[in-house]
Formats: C-alpha cells, sequence, structure tokens
C-alpha cells in the first residue's frame, strides 16, 4: 500500500474508535437514570440590588435572607 492509503485506513480506524468510545460514554450517562436539577434551596447567595444615588451613581444593596 502506498502512504495515502495507510493514512486513509488509520485515519478511519481512529474515527472508528472515538464513535464507539463516544456512543460507551453516551449509555453509561444514559444509564444513570433521570438528571435532576441541583436543589436551588441550599444556596446561600444574597441577593445585590442597585439602587440610584445623586451623580448617577449606582451603590450595592446586600440583603441576607
Amino acid at each position: 500500500m502506498n502512504r495515502s492509503k495507510i493514512v486513509a485506513v488509520l485515519t478511519g480506524a481512529i474515527s472508528i474508535i472515538l464513535a464507539v468510545a463516544y456512543l460507551i460514554i453516551v449509555q453509561f450517562l444514559d444509564y444513570r437514570g433521570e438528571m435532576k436539577p441541583a436543589p436551588v434551596g441550599m444556596l446561600n447567595q444574597p441577593l445585590v440590588t442597585y439602587t440610584q444615588t445623586t451623580g448617577l451613581k449606582f451603590t450595592p444593596s446586600f440583603i441576607k435572607l
């Protein structure tokens, strides 16, 4: 075989290996079950509100929940 055929066969083999690896990863992720969103009730992030003061400057006000 000449060089171009070897490169074509090698590229095809790499493509098939990547495709099979992708399918295995997708099957593994699907096997884990239903995806549920993260609970937002446990987050302790402060809310930020911006109030306008003189001179059109905005100052953040933090509100603790």
